[in-house]
Protein backbone atom coordinates (compact mmCIF):
# COMPACT_ATOMS: atom_id res chain seq x y z
CA UNK A 1 0.00 0.00 0.00
CA UNK A 2 1.64 3.30 -0.59
CA UNK A 3 2.21 5.75 1.46
CA UNK A 4 -0.65 8.41 0.14
CA UNK A 5 -3.52 6.65 0.52
CA UNK A 6 -2.11 5.49 4.31
CA UNK A 7 -1.37 8.51 5.40
CA UNK A 8 -3.06 11.01 3.09
CA UNK A 9 -1.28 13.56 1.24
CA UNK A 10 2.07 15.21 2.48
CA UNK A 11 1.87 18.88 3.88
CA UNK A 12 2.55 21.45 1.85
CA UNK A 13 5.18 23.69 2.63
CA UNK A 14 3.85 26.75 4.64
CA UNK A 15 6.60 28.44 4.62
CA UNK A 16 8.52 29.97 7.09
CA UNK A 17 6.58 30.04 10.77
CA UNK A 18 7.22 33.73 11.41
CA UNK A 19 5.88 34.60 7.88
CA UNK A 20 3.83 38.00 7.39
CA UNK A 21 0.24 37.55 6.17
CA UNK A 22 -1.47 39.93 4.44
CA UNK A 23 0.35 43.21 2.82
CA UNK A 24 3.61 43.92 3.66
CA UNK A 25 4.01 46.70 6.41
CA UNK A 26 6.23 49.52 6.15
CA UNK A 27 8.70 50.05 8.36
CA UNK A 28 7.58 53.17 10.92
CA UNK A 29 9.14 56.38 9.56
CA UNK A 30 11.30 57.95 13.14
CA UNK A 31 10.46 62.15 13.66
CA UNK A 32 13.58 63.61 12.33
CA UNK A 33 15.56 64.26 15.65
CA UNK A 34 15.52 68.24 17.02
CA UNK A 35 11.87 68.62 14.86
CA UNK A 36 9.56 68.74 18.35
CA UNK A 37 12.16 71.04 19.47
CA UNK A 38 12.03 73.65 16.43
CA UNK A 39 8.03 73.40 16.43
CA UNK A 40 7.74 74.38 20.14
CA UNK A 41 10.20 77.02 19.75
CA UNK A 42 8.24 78.30 16.53
CA UNK A 43 5.02 78.21 18.27
CA UNK A 44 6.83 79.69 21.42
CA UNK A 45 7.86 82.37 19.27
CA UNK A 46 4.72 83.14 17.18
CA UNK A 47 2.58 83.04 20.56
CA UNK A 48 5.12 86.00 21.96
CA UNK A 49 4.26 88.06 18.71
CA UNK A 50 0.88 87.40 18.68
CA UNK A 51 -0.34 88.26 22.70
CA UNK A 52 0.69 91.69 22.19
CA UNK A 53 0.22 92.43 18.77
CA UNK A 54 -3.26 90.90 18.50
CA UNK A 55 -4.83 89.01 21.44
CA UNK A 56 -3.40 91.95 23.80
CA UNK A 57 -6.11 94.74 21.76
CA UNK A 58 -9.20 92.22 21.49
CA UNK A 59 -8.91 91.37 25.53
CA UNK A 60 -8.65 95.32 25.69
CA UNK A 61 -11.70 96.52 24.34
CA UNK A 62 -14.47 97.41 26.25
CA UNK A 63 -17.18 94.71 26.77
CA UNK A 64 -20.04 94.71 24.41
CA UNK A 65 -22.78 93.85 26.84
CA UNK A 66 -22.73 94.88 30.42
CA UNK A 67 -24.74 96.29 32.96
CA UNK A 68 -23.40 98.57 35.69
CA UNK A 69 -24.62 101.12 38.03
CA UNK A 70 -22.69 104.91 39.38
CA UNK A 71 -23.94 105.76 43.07
CA UNK A 72 -23.06 109.01 44.15
CA UNK A 73 -24.00 110.59 47.57
CA UNK A 74 -24.30 113.52 49.65
CA UNK A 75 -25.64 113.31 52.66
CA UNK A 76 -25.38 116.96 53.66
CA UNK A 77 -26.62 118.75 50.68
CA UNK A 78 -29.84 121.07 49.40
CA UNK A 79 -32.10 121.54 46.71
CA UNK A 80 -34.95 123.55 46.04
CA UNK A 81 -38.64 121.51 46.40
CA UNK A 82 -40.63 122.02 43.05
CA UNK A 83 -43.88 120.93 44.92
CA UNK A 84 -43.87 123.66 46.74
CA UNK A 85 -40.61 125.94 46.32
CA UNK A 86 -39.63 125.67 49.26
CA UNK A 87 -35.28 125.36 50.08
CA UNK A 88 -34.39 121.88 52.02
CA UNK A 89 -31.42 121.23 53.59
CA UNK A 90 -29.26 119.57 55.36
CA UNK A 91 -30.62 116.33 53.77
CA UNK A 92 -29.53 113.37 51.65
CA UNK A 93 -28.83 113.08 47.76
CA UNK A 94 -28.57 110.22 45.57
CA UNK A 95 -27.51 110.00 42.17
CA UNK A 96 -27.53 106.85 40.30
CA UNK A 97 -26.32 106.31 36.81
CA UNK A 98 -27.12 103.13 35.05
CA UNK A 99 -25.92 101.64 31.88
CA UNK A 100 -27.81 98.44 30.08
CA UNK A 101 -24.69 97.94 27.33
CA UNK A 102 -25.66 95.56 24.37
CA UNK A 103 -23.60 94.53 21.05
CA UNK A 104 -23.86 96.95 18.12
CA UNK A 105 -21.51 95.12 15.36
CA UNK A 106 -18.22 93.99 16.34
CA UNK A 107 -16.33 97.12 17.09
CA UNK A 108 -19.16 99.27 18.97
CA UNK A 109 -21.50 98.94 21.78
CA UNK A 110 -24.93 100.58 22.46
CA UNK A 111 -25.44 101.85 25.43
CA UNK A 112 -28.88 103.12 27.13
CA UNK A 113 -28.25 105.30 30.13
CA UNK A 114 -30.72 107.02 32.98
CA UNK A 115 -29.78 109.29 35.17
CA UNK A 116 -32.23 109.70 38.80
CA UNK A 117 -31.18 112.63 41.31
CA UNK A 118 -33.45 111.97 44.28
CA UNK A 119 -34.14 112.79 47.78
CA UNK A 120 -35.51 109.95 50.56
CA UNK A 121 -38.71 111.16 49.85
CA UNK A 122 -38.76 111.94 46.05
CA UNK A 123 -37.37 112.47 42.58
CA UNK A 124 -35.47 115.74 41.88
CA UNK A 125 -34.39 115.10 38.20
CA UNK A 126 -34.69 112.03 35.73
CA UNK A 127 -33.38 112.30 32.28
CA UNK A 128 -31.97 109.12 29.97
CA UNK A 129 -29.51 108.96 27.50
CA UNK A 130 -28.45 106.21 24.15
CA UNK A 131 -25.25 106.39 23.22
CA UNK A 132 -23.31 104.23 20.83
CA UNK A 133 -19.57 104.16 22.22
CA UNK A 134 -16.60 102.59 20.19
CA UNK A 135 -15.56 99.73 22.42
CA UNK A 136 -11.70 100.10 21.25
CA UNK A 137 -11.23 104.26 21.96
CA UNK A 138 -14.49 104.58 24.46
CA UNK A 139 -15.81 107.69 22.66
CA UNK A 140 -19.17 108.35 21.14
CA UNK A 141 -19.88 107.20 18.10
CA UNK A 142 -23.01 109.46 15.81
CA UNK A 143 -24.86 107.13 14.79
CA UNK A 144 -27.67 104.66 15.37
CA UNK A 145 -30.46 106.07 16.87
CA UNK A 146 -28.48 108.28 19.59
CA UNK A 147 -30.39 111.27 21.65
CA UNK A 148 -30.04 112.70 25.03
CA UNK A 149 -33.60 113.02 26.63
CA UNK A 150 -35.19 112.56 23.49
CA UNK A 151 -33.23 115.10 22.09
CA UNK A 152 -32.16 113.42 18.46
CA UNK A 153 -30.54 116.58 17.05
CA UNK A 154 -27.73 115.80 19.30
CA UNK A 155 -23.70 114.92 18.22
CA UNK A 156 -22.54 113.45 21.83
CA UNK A 157 -18.85 113.20 21.13
CA UNK A 158 -15.98 112.04 23.21
CA UNK A 159 -15.57 109.63 25.98
CA UNK A 160 -18.83 108.50 27.67
CA UNK A 161 -17.54 107.20 30.71
CA UNK A 162 -14.75 104.86 30.70
CA UNK A 163 -11.32 105.55 29.23
CA UNK A 164 -9.63 104.14 26.72
CA UNK A 165 -7.13 100.69 27.78
CA UNK A 166 -3.45 102.61 28.46
CA UNK A 167 -4.53 106.02 29.40
CA UNK A 168 -2.02 108.37 29.38
CA UNK A 169 -2.88 111.20 27.82
CA UNK A 170 -2.80 114.76 29.90
CA UNK A 171 -6.70 115.49 28.47
CA UNK A 172 -9.51 113.60 27.27
CA UNK A 173 -13.05 115.37 25.68
CA UNK A 174 -15.55 113.82 27.77
CA UNK A 175 -19.10 114.83 26.51
CA UNK A 176 -21.73 115.71 29.47
CA UNK A 177 -24.92 115.16 28.09
CA UNK A 178 -26.89 117.57 30.20
CA UNK A 179 -25.49 120.59 28.58
CA UNK A 180 -24.48 118.95 25.19
CA UNK A 181 -20.65 119.95 25.15
CA UNK A 182 -17.51 118.14 25.69
CA UNK A 183 -14.80 119.98 28.03
CA UNK A 184 -11.73 118.18 28.18
CA UNK A 185 -10.73 116.16 31.38
CA UNK A 186 -7.55 117.44 32.44
CA UNK A 187 -4.61 115.41 34.32
CA UNK A 188 -4.13 116.27 37.78
CA UNK A 189 -1.52 113.45 39.23
CA UNK A 190 -1.63 109.90 40.79
CA UNK A 191 -3.47 109.04 43.45
CA UNK A 192 -3.93 105.47 45.72
CA UNK A 193 -7.60 104.33 45.32
CA UNK A 194 -8.12 101.26 47.31
CA UNK A 195 -4.85 99.65 46.34
CA UNK A 196 -4.95 100.68 42.51
CA UNK A 197 -2.73 103.12 41.38
CA UNK A 198 -4.98 105.86 39.43
CA UNK A 199 -4.78 108.98 36.95
CA UNK A 200 -7.09 111.88 38.40
CA UNK A 201 -8.88 113.62 36.12
CA UNK A 202 -10.87 116.75 36.26
CA UNK A 203 -13.31 118.92 34.22
CA UNK A 204 -14.62 122.24 34.73
CA UNK A 205 -18.05 123.37 33.36
CA UNK A 206 -18.55 127.18 34.27
CA UNK A 207 -22.32 127.93 34.76
CA UNK A 208 -24.14 126.95 31.69
CA UNK A 209 -27.52 127.07 30.23
CA UNK A 210 -29.16 123.52 30.50
CA UNK A 211 -30.80 122.66 26.85
CA UNK A 212 -34.32 122.47 26.59
CA UNK A 213 -35.00 123.16 30.52
CA UNK A 214 -37.19 126.04 30.21
CA UNK A 215 -40.25 125.68 32.56
CA UNK A 216 -42.55 128.03 34.44
CA UNK A 217 -42.09 128.56 38.07
CA UNK A 218 -43.40 131.05 40.51
CA UNK A 219 -42.41 134.84 39.56
CA UNK A 220 -42.18 135.93 43.26
CA UNK A 221 -38.98 133.26 43.73
CA UNK A 222 -36.94 136.34 41.74
CA UNK A 223 -38.98 139.24 42.98
CA UNK A 224 -40.55 139.29 46.26
CA UNK A 225 -44.68 139.74 46.42
CA UNK A 226 -44.44 139.41 42.36
CA UNK A 227 -47.41 137.20 40.83
CA UNK A 228 -47.88 134.87 38.53
CA UNK A 229 -45.44 133.06 36.92
CA UNK A 230 -41.78 133.50 34.76
CA UNK A 231 -40.30 131.28 32.40
CA UNK A 232 -36.84 130.29 33.72
CA UNK A 233 -34.33 127.86 32.66
CA UNK A 234 -31.88 125.75 34.41
CA UNK A 235 -28.19 126.72 34.66
CA UNK A 236 -25.67 123.70 35.61
CA UNK A 237 -21.93 124.46 37.03
CA UNK A 238 -19.84 121.34 37.48
CA UNK A 239 -16.92 120.14 38.72
CA UNK A 240 -16.22 116.42 37.95
CA UNK A 241 -13.43 114.09 39.01
CA UNK A 242 -12.89 111.01 37.93
CA UNK A 243 -9.83 108.26 39.37
CA UNK A 244 -8.70 106.07 36.59
CA UNK A 245 -6.80 102.79 36.61
CA UNK A 246 -4.49 103.31 33.15
CA UNK A 247 -3.36 100.14 31.98
CA UNK A 248 -7.40 99.11 31.82
CA UNK A 249 -9.17 102.25 31.37
CA UNK A 250 -11.61 101.64 34.25
CA UNK A 251 -13.44 104.53 36.38
CA UNK A 252 -12.50 103.34 40.00
CA UNK A 253 -13.70 106.30 41.88
CA UNK A 254 -15.91 110.06 40.95
CA UNK A 255 -16.67 113.06 42.29
CA UNK A 256 -18.77 115.97 41.25
CA UNK A 257 -19.41 118.97 42.65
CA UNK A 258 -22.59 120.16 41.21
CA UNK A 259 -24.31 123.88 41.84
CA UNK A 260 -27.46 124.13 39.59
CA UNK A 261 -29.71 127.65 39.71
CA UNK A 262 -33.06 128.96 38.09
CA UNK A 263 -32.53 131.68 35.63
CA UNK A 264 -34.81 133.85 33.58
CA UNK A 265 -33.84 135.91 30.68
CA UNK A 266 -35.26 139.39 32.06
CA UNK A 267 -33.16 139.50 35.50
CA UNK A 268 -29.46 138.95 36.48
CA UNK A 269 -30.47 136.59 39.27
CA UNK A 270 -30.32 133.44 40.12
CA UNK A 271 -32.20 131.16 42.27
CA UNK A 272 -30.13 128.09 43.61
CA UNK A 273 -31.64 124.73 42.45
CA UNK A 274 -29.17 121.80 44.00
CA UNK A 275 -26.12 122.16 45.95
CA UNK A 276 -24.34 118.91 46.30
CA UNK A 277 -20.83 117.33 46.61
CA UNK A 278 -21.23 113.92 45.51
CA UNK A 279 -18.82 111.32 46.17
CA UNK A 280 -19.39 107.77 45.16
CA UNK A 281 -19.97 104.72 47.54
CA UNK A 282 -16.78 103.23 49.15
CA UNK A 283 -18.09 99.76 48.44
CA UNK A 284 -18.21 100.49 44.66
CA UNK A 285 -14.88 102.15 44.73
CA UNK A 286 -13.80 99.08 45.88
CA UNK A 287 -15.25 97.08 43.64
CA UNK A 288 -14.39 99.22 40.81
CA UNK A 289 -10.51 98.98 41.77
CA UNK A 290 -10.84 95.21 42.47
CA UNK A 291 -11.77 94.78 38.60
CA UNK A 292 -9.26 96.76 37.27
CA UNK A 293 -6.81 95.52 39.59
CA UNK A 294 -7.57 91.55 38.29
CA UNK A 295 -8.09 93.25 34.58
CA UNK A 296 -4.94 95.53 34.29
CA UNK A 297 -3.04 92.16 35.83
CA UNK A 298 -4.42 90.51 32.68
CA UNK A 299 -3.62 92.78 30.16
CA UNK A 300 0.10 93.44 30.93
CA UNK A 301 0.39 89.74 31.10
CA UNK A 302 -0.71 89.73 27.49
CA UNK A 303 1.40 92.77 26.55
CA UNK A 304 4.61 92.46 28.65
CA UNK A 305 5.45 89.71 31.09
CA UNK A 306 3.96 86.43 28.71
CA UNK A 307 6.35 87.59 25.66
CA UNK A 308 9.30 88.42 27.92
CA UNK A 309 8.54 85.07 28.99
CA UNK A 310 7.79 82.71 26.17
CA UNK A 311 10.53 85.00 23.63
CA UNK A 312 13.80 83.35 25.22
CA UNK A 313 11.73 80.07 25.62
CA UNK A 314 10.88 79.97 22.45
CA UNK A 315 14.68 81.34 21.36
CA UNK A 316 15.99 78.36 23.76
CA UNK A 317 13.91 75.33 22.18
CA UNK A 318 14.66 76.66 18.90
CA UNK A 319 18.34 76.62 18.85
CA UNK A 320 18.17 73.65 20.96
CA UNK A 321 16.17 71.86 18.53
CA UNK A 322 18.57 73.42 15.78
CA UNK A 323 21.61 71.57 17.77
CA UNK A 324 20.08 68.86 18.45
CA UNK A 325 19.24 68.53 14.39
CA UNK A 326 22.93 68.84 13.62
CA UNK A 327 24.79 66.58 16.00
CA UNK A 328 22.19 64.00 14.91
CA UNK A 329 23.17 64.31 11.20
CA UNK A 330 26.97 64.51 12.03
CA UNK A 331 26.79 61.01 14.07
CA UNK A 332 25.01 59.60 10.98
CA UNK A 333 27.84 60.85 8.61
CA UNK A 334 30.57 59.26 11.01
CA UNK A 335 28.82 56.11 11.54
CA UNK A 336 27.98 55.46 7.10
CA UNK A 337 31.61 56.10 6.23
CA UNK A 338 33.81 53.72 5.23
CA UNK A 339 36.72 52.74 7.28
CA UNK A 340 39.97 53.76 5.70
CA UNK A 341 42.08 50.62 6.63
CA UNK A 342 44.33 50.26 3.26
CA UNK A 343 42.46 48.15 1.31
CA UNK A 344 40.61 49.47 -2.05
CA UNK A 345 36.80 48.78 -1.73
CA UNK A 346 35.61 46.41 -4.81
CA UNK A 347 33.98 47.94 -7.43
CA UNK A 348 30.29 48.00 -7.91
CA UNK A 349 29.96 45.97 -10.97
CA UNK A 350 31.82 43.19 -8.77
CA UNK A 351 34.97 43.80 -10.83
CA UNK A 352 37.74 43.57 -8.50
CA UNK A 353 41.79 44.52 -8.84
CA UNK A 354 43.32 42.39 -11.79
CA UNK A 355 45.85 40.02 -10.18
CA UNK A 356 48.97 40.54 -12.16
Amino acid sequence: MSTVSQFGAAPRDRGPVDSQVGPERRPRRSVPAGTLLIAAGTFLLTLAAMLPLYVHDRVALLPAVAEHEMRLVDGDAAYLNAANWSWVDNTGIERNISVDATANGDEWSAWQMTVDTSASDRIIDHWSRRVIVDRSTARAVNCCGEHVDGDRAVRQAGLVHHFPAGTDADSYPFYDAEVRSAPSMEFQGENDIAGVTARRYSQAIEATQVPGSARDVPADLFTPEARGTVTATRWLELTRTLWVEPVSGTVVNMQETRRETLRTRDSDGAVPLLEADLTMADTQVDGYAEQARVRSVLLRSLDVWAPWTLAPLGVLALAGGLLRARNHRVREQREGRPEQDGHEEPAEDGSGPTTP
